[in-house]
């Protein structure tokens, strides 16, 4: 039987404020690493909804995505450890750029995230090193070329917000 190969869904909260893009540091297997805003499209959620809900997460402030700034893939190829079994993921990630708005009292950064951090175009070249993944410095740099599309190019079929339960009951 063959098994269908899917990609791991995710979106990016490309975030950029007088010539600095926040991003965030985060615990993984490989030690501390920059990423931008970013993580796993929820059920039940749009691309945008799901970017705006990874930012707030991530670095406690709302974000409102204005513009779609690309589609990208990218394969994740971990070794085996005593920890864990090999992993070979391939990721889609939709990156928006937006409005960053203020910090939402009472929040606290997402789990596995250390802090929140403000780097320079040229400070990010030369952290390439210690990047989460390789789309962190192609998306500063689509933005930085002035890459957007309009949020209208993405569709979300209201079928999505029905959430499905193992059941079988659907809920709204």
């Amino acid at each position: 039987m063959n098994i269908r190969w899917k990609p791991s869904a995710t979106v990016a909260a490309i975030i950029e404020h007088q010539g600095k893009f926040l991003l965030v540091e985060e615990h993984t297997p490989e030690g501390l690493r920059l990423n931008n805003p970013a993580g796993h499209l929820d059920e039940g959620e749009s691309l945008v909804d799901g970017c705006a809900r990874e930012a707030l997460e991530e670095t406690t402030h709302a974000f409102t995505p204005t513009h779609l700034l690309g589609v990208y893939m990218s394969r994740f190829q971990r070794p085996a450890s005593d920890l864990q079994a090999a992993q070979d993921i391939t990721y889609l990630r939709f990156a928006f750029c937006g409005t960053l708005g203020a910090v939402q009292a009472g929040r606290s950064l997402d789990t596995g995230i250390v802090r929140t951090l403000w780097l320079s175009p040229d400070e990010l070249r030369t952290s390439a090193n210690r990047h989460r993944s390789p789309l962190v410095l192609q998306c500063m740099e689509d933005y930085l070329l002035g890459q957007r599309y309009p949020l209208h190019l993405i569709h979300t079929d209201p079928s999505v917000m029905q959430l499905h339960h193992p059941a079988g009951v659907t809920c709204a």
